[in-house]
């Protein structure tokens, strides 16, 4: 079984691409993005499309996408971490439902960009469909679904015939549908972006490793410098890593299992026919996707949080998850047990102490920054990657004007509460899925894990 992302599969080693190669001096540009993610390459995309004249540069200390850009489970959509309620607690309600109509603005906005640009992602809107498989989360997913009218979500609630005809999972009560979802192919998307702004005279250096990220300068490992007069912090899970902000943001890692190519039999008797994705109303997240090649791709959480947001590649794979995850999918679809699973991997993702995705730029230092998506981020990213090259070019948009711009979430706690609080929370949840499944009922742990997380 191969501990390599599916999506790199069969693709071109990004550092070969000529031109990428890793700062080799100090350097002077107008704009240093860090970070060859979704967030730094749409904002350079989209920067470039503003300022054509200004120079633009990209540092990854890998290579394009090699972060959760290049290793999610696929899905473009308006999902956002924080409800709509609790935006226009904060905000008003005009704002919160602003959020949402640029979210799902932002789904086909990928979608035109793929078009225009020809690239190869697998872009498909099928929607996704989230089953609810016990009286628990019916009661959950109705109520999520009468609440989203409210807001414009655009949600429905599927019966079990009805949603049997998008997804046949096993002890199928009903479902939540939503349209404003989208199945991609992540690592062609990232690497087609990157040439795309390439093509506008973008530069990527790759193997730059950054230590540390200021105003109007960019310092490498190496010793180098970059001076800008715009700098985008663009890192996610890895913005622990950085000098002052190692309690922004928690690298959480969510871990992925895919399938053999499976034949049209199999497909008919698992649904998604029109490349819907697809989750669970259960409490530790699961998400799911036909890939372009016709496997089934399925993920979750349930990999530990490490002390000190850990990041090291061998927390990428955890076997006791991998087994959970292909045993989980099996429940859902039986005729998997008699399917190979081909590929497992993992990585991080960053999460903000209040579950709140933010983007932000301070005209007095001239540093930007985007990221805590919880996982929500390949949509989220380009939504990011507009609103920050219309801030960094001093333009008043709508963009600008929605609620995350300029929030700032409070510090994680220092370790080792952070670690305990994570991983409790990580813990009540599985628990609490493990009581609805008994008891068919709403989980008092439930409660508990709303208290604990804030959320």
């Amino acid at each position: 079984m191969s501990s390599a992302a599916l999506w790199w599969d069969g693709m071109p080693a990004p550092s070969s691409v000529p031109g990428r190669a890793p700062v080799a001096a100090d350097l002077d540009v107008d704009v240093c993005i860090v970070g060859a993610g979704f967030t730094g390459l749409w904002t350079a995309y989209y920067l470039s499309g503003l300022a054509p004249q200004w120079s633009i540069l990209v540092l990854d200390a890998e290579h394009v996408g090699f972060g959760a850009s290049g290793r999610n489970g696929g899905w473009v959509s308006a999902l956002w971490p924080v409800g709509p309620a609790t935006i226009a607690a904060e905000s008003g309600a005009d704002a919160a439902r602003s959020l949402v109509a640029a979210l799902q603005d932002t789904v086909d906005e990928v979608g035109r960009v793929c078009a225009a640009e020809s690239l190869d992602a697998g872009f498909v809107k099928g929607g996704t469909v989230v089953a609810a498989r016990n009286a628990a989360q019916v009661a959950r997913a109705q109520a999520e679904v009468a609440a989203a009218a409210r807001w414009g979500m655009g949600s429905r609630w599927l019966d079990a015939a009805a949603a049997r005809e998008r997804l046949s999972a096993t002890s199928l009560l009903g479902a939540s549908y939503s349209p404003h979802c989208a199945r991609v192919q992540p690592a062609r998307l990232a690497l087609g972006l990157a040439e795309a702004a390439e093509r506008r005279g973008v530069v990527i250096a790759e193997g730059t490793r950054v230590s540390d990220v200021g105003a109007g300068v960019v310092r490498c490992a190496s010793g180098h410098r970059v001076r800008a007069r715009h700098v985008i912090r663009a890192t996610e899970a890895w913005t622990a890593r950085l000098p002052r902000l190692r309690r922004r943001i928690a690298p959480v890692y969510s871990l992925i299992v895919a399938t053999e190519p499976l034949d049209a039999a199999t497909w008919s008797a698992i649904g998604l026919a029109e490349r819907e994705t697809f989750s669970e109303h259960r409490h530790v997240i699961v998400y799911g996707q036909r890939s372009v090649d016709d496997r089934l791709v399925f993920g979750g959480r349930g990999a530990p949080y490490h002390l000190a947001s850990g990041i090291r590649p061998e927390f990428d794979g955890d076997d006791a998850v991998f087994a959970a995850l292909r045993a989980t999918a099996c429940e859902l679809f039986p005729v998997l047990a008699q399917r190979s699973f081909t590929h497992a991997w993992g990585g991080p993702l960053g999460i903000a102490r209040d579950w709140h995705p933010s983007v932000g730029y301070d005209p007095v230092s001239r540093v930007g920054w985007a990221g805590g998506y919880v996982g929500d981020g390949v949509a989220a990213a380009n939504l990011a990657g507009r609103t920050l090259a219309d801030l960094v070019t001093g333009r008043s948009t709508a963009l600008t004007a929605l609620p995350w711009v300029g929030h700032r979430s409070p510090a994680w706690e220092p370790e080792p509460f952070r670690w305990v609080g994570v991983n409790a929370g990580l813990r009540l949840a599985q628990l609490a899925d493990r009581e609805e499944s008994v008891t068919g009922r709403p989980a008092v742990l439930g409660h508990l894990l709303s208290a604990l997380t804030g959320h």
